[in-house]
């Protein structure tokens, strides 16, 4: 039984809490019965199948997961169908943003539906509900999370892993999470999200990049009380192995439709603040989170022009007009957190207020950033403003972290 000690305070939920619900596999050692084996290559948890298969025999299962969830070692072949080959009794698939394929739009309703390959019934999490029922957890005895995220506080998932917590701790269901490496795991920045400002583009008090794996999230969301009426819900982590926060990790699947490489992910927490704009960053292109523009060539130099793409961006934003901007496709893949792209575009777009839209708050998790922005304040003026509340963050996370 692992015993934290945690720090009183302001920002968050402290006490002292036994994480009596949550527990890891770091200690086994049985060797992974590997198609190939490298002792020093990364392995996701689904990749170590001699730790989890034995937990799940004689088990009706159900699983979170989408186009991300493969084993590395195996072909890329997908848990699902890893799983019905170990005639493990797989029950239904709960399914989040993007849809089961990864294929639908950001922000697109998915339906229930039957997989035409499998036959199982896939639960949209991303439709009319976005936390399981009690009916639709009643046939199962374990839950499973294997999804791929990239360590920023608006990508949904891990607001699919907070529900699915929730309601796997209130009908007494364990929840098995194969953790996976964080692309983006190697830092701490952005601003704190603040209490009033929750929403599903951001659930809890951390910043935007947060620097934890969906693990080490579940471990904070548990021990942290942040479960409705701080409830606790059984975690079993099958951790990775051979990797470190500060090492790199290229993705094997893009995780949704337009991250599609290594650098757009890297992008990502810098550029999404331009979803709470009118700036395109390019959305309904080949290149998305690697560029941004508007319809006006002040903007820069650099052209591209946004356009319909099924599986990608079906209505982007200034679809089918030529926009003006940047193109960051040069950036190394060392690029960290940067608040620079928005405000030259706040300089250069001369629209006070005008230039923000009602979700910009959402992804900011406060208004500070907005009302900053607006009172001229600069980036390095700006960052003095949350490192208080980094601080707080960094001393709590600390607490929670399963990897070096």
């Amino acid at each position: 039984m692992k015993h934290v000690k945690l720090i009183l305070l302001p920002v968050f939920l402290f006490g002292s809490l036994t994480f009596c619900t949550s527990k890891t596999d770091s200690n086994d050692d049985r060797k992974e019965p590997l198609p190939s084996q490298n002792d020093t290559e990364i392995m996701p948890g689904a990749d170590r199948p001699s730790v989890y298969l034995p937990k799940l025999r004689n088990k009706r299962v159900a699983l979170a997961v989408n186009q991300t969830s493969v084993l590395t070692q195996r072909e890329s072949k997908h848990l699902v169908d890893f799983l019905l080959e170990e005639g493990i009794s797989v029950q239904k698939v709960f399914v989040p943003e993007h849809g089961f394929r990864g294929n639908a739009d950001a922000g697109e309703k998915v339906e229930n539906q039957v997989d035409p390959k499998t036959g199982l019934p896939l639960v949209s999490l991303y439709g009319d509900s976005k936390k399981p029922s009690q009916e639709a957890l009643a046939d199962v005895d374990v839950v499973i999370f294997d999804i791929q995220d990239v360590g920023v506080r608006f990508y949904t998932f891990i607001s699919t892993l907070h529900y699915l917590m929730e309601a796997c701790a209130e009908q007494g269901k364990p929840l098995m999470i194969m953790d996976r490496p964080n692309p983006n795991g190697d830092y701490v920045d952005g601003p704190v999200l603040q209490p009033g400002f929750e929403s599903f583009v951001g659930m809890h008090p951390i910043p935007v990049v947060h620097g934890l794996t969906v693990g080490e999230l579940a471990q904070m969301i548990n021990g942290e009380g942040w479960l409705k009426g701080g409830i606790n819900a059984e975690i079993d982590i099958i951790t990775i192995k051979n990797w470190q926060h500060s090492d790199a990790y290229s993705l094997p699947v893009k995780p949704s439709p337009n991250l599609p490489n290594d650098l757009s992910i890297r992008l990502y927490p810098s550029l999404c603040f331009f979803e709470g704009t009118d700036i395109s960053l390019g959305r309904g292109t080949l290149f998305p989170f690697q560029v941004y523009g508007y319809p006006d060539p002040k903007f820069g130099e650099f052209t591209f022009t946004p356009v319909s793409i099924e599986g990608m961006s079906k209505n982007p934003p200034q679809q089918d007009k030529v926009c003006y901007g940047k193109d960051l496709r040069s950036e190394p893949l060392s690029h960290r957190f940067t608040l620079d792209y928005l405000l030259e575009a706040y300089r250069i777009a001369d629209t006070g207020t005008g230039f923000f839209n009602a979700f910009f708050d959402k992804l900011a998790g406060s208004d500070q950033l907005r009302k900053a922005i607006l009172d001229g304040a600069s980036a390095t003026e700006i960052r003095e403003s949350w490192e208080e509340d980094l601080d707080n963050y960094r001393r709590i996370r600390a607490n929670y972290l399963i990897y070096d």
